[in-house]
């Protein structure tokens, strides 16, 4: 969902650079690390003495709730997912529920029909457990699926459940490094559906 459908990095780093300033954390060194993770998984990791990771987690969460500033669609991407049937695809976060709801309404897209958010799982991305759930709340196999990501930690999960994996670079700063194929936004992709409800999609021109 983040950075891949919408973007909320604006919002995210407001919110993330306070935490981190105030627990006298380095905010340029920590906050790349903290894409496209759990809040809960990016805090516990940190091993900071004194500090509850499902409380801090908590905090996090209600100030990127009510930080909705900035959070927009990606080039293409309201029009990508309305083309899409609606029991053809689901969105799998790392965000909560109430924060993938508000985001998702700030930034316009259409709401899927499944989706798998951070309550869902016991461990985030890059374990492979949400893209596994997703497929099977879709009824497929997630060899079946096509995994759209802009992390590393989301990269890794797709291929470990067994996905295809396509990176989005609208928000990228810096080249993630992978041989998958990179789309930079939706703009210009079309979708097909043939008789037995097999997706194609591909680009025009």
């Amino acid at each position: 969902m983040d950075g891949t459908l919408l973007n909320s990095t604006a919002s995210t780093e407001r919110v993330w650079s306070r935490w981190a300033r105030k627990h006298g954390l380095d905010v340029e060194a920590f906050l790349p690390t903290m894409h496209g993770r759990r809040g809960i998984d990016t805090i516990r990791g940190l091993n900071l003495p004194g500090v509850d990771p499902f409380v801090e987690a908590l905090e996090v969460e209600r100030g990127e709730t009510e930080d909705l500033d900035g959070v927009v669609a990606l080039p293409g991407a309201i029009a990508f997912l309305s083309s899409l049937p609606p029991e053809c695809w689901a969105i799998v976060t790392s965000a909560p529920a109430a924060l993938a709801r508000a985001r998702i309404g700030a930034a316009g897209l259409p709401f899927p029909a499944k989706i798998v958010t951070a309550e869902d799982v016991k461990i985030g991305k890059p374990d492979p457990t949400g893209y596994r759930l997703g497929a099977e709340r879709l009824g497929v196999d997630p060899a079946q699926c096509l995994v759209f990501e802009d992390v590393l930690a989301g990269v890794q999960a797709g291929e470990a459940a067994g996905a295809q994996v396509a990176v989005i670079t609208a928000t990228h700063r810096n080249p993630l490094g992978t041989d998958h194929p990179t789309i930079a936004s939706y703009e210009g992709l079309r979708v097909t559906v043939d008789a037995e409800k097999r997706l194609r999609i591909v680009a025009r021109g």
